[in-house]
């Protein structure tokens, strides 16, 4: 999550800032058909207008400092990149036995990896795989930190502290002389990456309008997958290691210019008392936006007029995560999204890795991967709109599920061939992936919203830290496990999908009794022909 960072506890600091406007706005995406009761409403964009000129320029800003984020997570395609182990002399032995005075690296591909540096070969083989382990573990870890220190003291010194450490930690990481230095070294990096990733979501959906928050959170991803398609260029030109990942973090160092473009959340500073600052700030984007003067005249009465009733406003009663599984419908909801978060981050970083792995051209293989994503992400508008979220996950979990499940059945067959499934399994998880954040926004109710999205994210990289492990090390017992396991992995997302209800064009649930009874209104018959 980033994706998948996403952070994927990405979308649990902006559900959290939004509980106060959910009848206006329910979760961080969600287009929803309205009450006619009166609503409240929200102080910020109706001042600024769902996606004014400044605003879309100002995501565009943001969506620059996601690349990055694919670089940190899916580097360790090349910095641990495949290259033959074998024995000089004698040229017949096992180069892990002790028949075999001179093992050595085939550098025709990759001059130095870390399995080459750190000397991960025979038994210390499964190291390799723990590295990304870190990374990912790494990632989950910033999202948390960096997402409550980001609503504790602000977005903009947050994200801006991030954009310096990742510098720092990724720079130092290139030039590790030890393995014990080198993984945690990535940890860290991975920790601020998955902490920016966290942060510069909740700056894009707190800017932007309800309107347009369906289509930017997806559109969110396709930064991910363009530094995903441009990894191997970077790798092509730099096959040592250590230049590679000092380039992929040199980068950091163009957004430390993000001190002076970066300001701070509106809503933040509204929902935490600082008024003043919130009405600077909205002034300013209302003016850039081509507002009226007589427009930007409304703003401070208005918003004064606002946080009065937002002070005088009855809390909202907090949910918990047993209140999740309390109830028999919301219960299987929620283990069912649980685990389409496993299975979508799951199969998503895992395909990854497997198709770096095949036969082929390394370079051409991850390019087209990660081209693979963007109409995904495409693809993924398109279908929510006019097949609801549902059907949707149905149909990108059986693409993944067939498209492994076939490699399975051929892993004997041209590696042209076995690469073409990989790369269309890898494509119905590019779908999977964004869909399930506005699936999940909409399915749990308002009061335990922050909390199921925040577990679903979590499980979620618990999927991608077992990836590794699953594409490398079990492929060492048989080529056939790893697509063998996505595609089971997938098919079981495929049939639980038919568990849920859809949610698109219905209300949001807001107490714990309308999020039980989703699931059961949609179970009733139509009576209407």
């Amino acid at each position: 999550m980033s994706f998948l960072a996403l952070s994927h506890t990405e979308s649990k600091r902006i559900a959290k800032r939004n509980e106060k406007y959910d009848q206006v706005q329910p979760g961080f995406c969600n287009e929803v058909e309205k009450p006619k009761t009166e609503v409240p409403v929200d102080p910020i964009i109706v001042h600024l207008g769902d996606l004014g000129r400044y605003q879309l320029f100002y995501c565009l800003i943001i969506f620059v400092a996601k690349f990055p984020s694919a670089w940190v997570t899916l580097a360790h395609l090349f910095v641990a990149g495949k290259a033959e182990y074998y024995c000089k002399d004698p040229s017949d032995a096992d180069p892990c036995s002790k028949d075999c005075k001179t093992p050595d690296f085939n550098r025709s591909i990759f001059s130095e990896t870390i399995e080459m540096t750190f000397d991960l070969t025979c038994g210390r083989f499964w190291l390799s795989s723990l590295t990304q382990f870190a990374v990912m573990g790494g990632i989950m870890v910033g999202a948390i930190i960096f997402g409550i220190l980001s609503d504790k003291f602000g977005r903009r010194i947050i994200f801006n502290i991030e954009c310096v450490l990742q510098l720092i930690c990724g720079t130092t990481a290139s030039f590790s002389v030890n393995y014990p230095m080198y993984i945690t070294l990535r940890f860290l990096h991975a920790a601020n990456t998955g902490g920016q990733m966290t942060t510069s979501f909740v700056i894009i959906m707190e800017i932007i309008g309800p309107r347009y928050r369906e289509a930017m959170t997806i559109l969110y991803q396709i930064p991910f997958f363009s530094g995903y398609a441009l990894l191997p260029f970077i790798s092509y030109f730099l096959r040592d290691w250590h230049y590679f990942y000092l380039a992929i973090s040199s980068i950091s160092f163009f957004y430390l210019i993000y001190i002076c473009l970066i300001f701070e959340s509106p809503r933040w500073l509204f929902t935490t008392g600082r008024l003043e600052k919130a009405i600077s700030i909205v002034e300013k984007v209302a003016k850039r936006n081509g507002r009226s003067a007589k427009d930007i005249d409304e703003i401070r009465p208005k918003m004064e007029a606002a946080y009065q009733q937002l002070l005088s406003s009855a809390p909202k009663k907090k949910g918990t995560l047993v209140d999740l599984f309390r109830t028999p419908n919301l219960r299987l909801n929620t283990i069912v999204m649980v685990y389409q978060w496993l299975n979508a981050c799951m199969v998503l970083y895992g395909s990854a890795q497997y198709i770096s792995q095949l036969g082929g051209n390394i370079f051409i293989n991850v390019c087209i991967s990660g081209i693979s994503g963007i109409p995904g992400c495409v693809a993924c508008i398109c279908m929510t709109k006019y097949f609801g979220r549902r059907l949707t996950l149905i149909l990108s979990n059986l693409v993944s599920a067939v498209g492994f499940l076939l490699i399975a059945c051929i892993t004997t067959v041209n590696h042209i061939v076995v690469v073409t499934f990989a790369i269309i399994g890898l494509f119905g998880a590019t779908v999977t992936f964004p869909n399930l954040y506005l699936y999940a926004g909409e399915i749990f109710p308002t009061v335990v919203r922050t909390t199921g999205v925040g577990l679903c994210s979590c499980i979620g990289r618990v999927g991608s830290m077992i990836a590794p492990f699953v594409t490398s090390d079990l492929a060492a017992y048989s080529p056939i496990i790893p697509p063998l396991v996505y595609g089971i992995i997938a098919s079981l997302g495929f049939i639980l999908t038919f568990l849920l209800p859809e949610t698109k064009g219905r209300q949001i649930a807001e107490t714990l009794e309308d999020g039980e009874a989703i699931g059961k209104i949609q179970k009733k018959p139509k009576m209407e022909s």
